[in-house]
């Protein structure tokens, strides 16, 4: 890895190289096709893989500013650092997390190129949602010719990118490290995210918007007449159910509390692990009390 200051173009990099370097050697470089993914994997497992640690594979995008319009790949991306839309370049990363080290080891680097079809539809949903409402109250009942919406889980080119990504890196690494975790931000906290996840055959670890509607499972008697019902009283954050404590912690006047509980949203087809360790609670009362936020969702078990 080459930190540097001043632009970072071919020209710059070749001023910082030492003796038999020169531009057209950075240059070559460049031009030469190396098989990244295996060069990443194989320095990692021959002088980083520890067989008595546990991984968890994690991806992430990382969108970096850039002007022009001849770069490969520029497009309008939107950069959480700066909370907006920005010209730039995309990258997204897998990487293995030690969870005994505490560390990341990037793995797998993939530039985010999207298709026009993908710039079309991006195009569309900026421009419904800044269309004005329509004054008209909607008429009670189904609109005349609906139809039925179908079940079927329909992946965006994103997501479709990425399982290639993950499936190709769980091929390199068979037989030699098996995971069972894939950590995604917030961004990918839906269906259709769960859903591509778990074609791969693992487990996805994400976050939940903190006001997300759930409900724990109904576990009361059959009411004689129609289906079961599948969903209990719904989740209040401000009082969980003491069944799903799992650990408190005390600093100070500050008392943590983590939860752990299954339950089920109705846009998922399937029961969550959700775990919330965002609960605080003052030991004295006149400092108020903390809003929980839930943090962190492990579907798929």
């Amino acid at each position: 890895m080459l930190a540097m200051t001043g632009r970072v173009t071919m020209l710059g990099i070749s001023r910082w190289t030492g003796q038999g370097g020169s531009y057209r050697t950075v240059q070559r470089l460049f031009c030469t096709l190396l098989p990244w993914p295996t060069l990443f994997w194989t320095f990692f497992h021959r002088h980083l893989y520890r067989p008595d640690d546990v991984y968890l594979l994690a991806g992430d995008e990382t969108v970096i500013g850039k002007a022009g319009d001849q770069t490969y790949g520029l497009d309008r991306f939107f950069a959480g650092l700066v909370s907006r839309v920005i010209p730039g370049l995309a990258f997204f990363t897998l990487a293995l997390i030690s969870t005994q080290q505490r560390r990341s080891f990037p793995i797998q680097v993939e530039q985010v190129l999207r298709s026009e079809a993908e710039k079309a539809a991006s195009r569309a949903r900026t421009a419904a949602k800044r269309a004005p409402k329509s004054a008209e109250p909607r008429k009670r009942g189904r609109p005349k010719g609906s139809k039925n919406k179908t079940s079927a889980v329909i992946l965006s080119p994103e997501l479709l990118r990425i399982q290639v990504m993950v499936q190709a890196q769980l091929k390199r690494m068979a037989g030699l490290l098996a995971v069972t975790y894939l950590a995604l931000d917030g961004h990918f906290g839906n269906h259709p995210a769960l859903h591509m996840v778990r074609q791969t055959g693992l487990h996805l670890i994400c976050k939940l918007r903190c006001d997300s509607a759930l409900y724990l499972p109904y576990d009361g008697p059959y009411q004689g007449h129609g289906p079961h019902r599948k969903y209990g009283p719904k989740l209040d954050y401000r009082h969980l159910p003491d069944a799903g404590l799992k650990q408190t912690a005390r600093e100070g006047l500050i008392e943590t509390r983590i939860y752990q509980v299954q339950a089920l949203h109705k846009e998922f087809n399937q029961a969550l692990n959700v775990r919330d360790p965002g609960q605080n609670q003052p030991t004295n009362p006149d400092l108020g009390a903390c809003r929980p936020v839930l943090k962190r969702s492990e579907p798929g078990l």
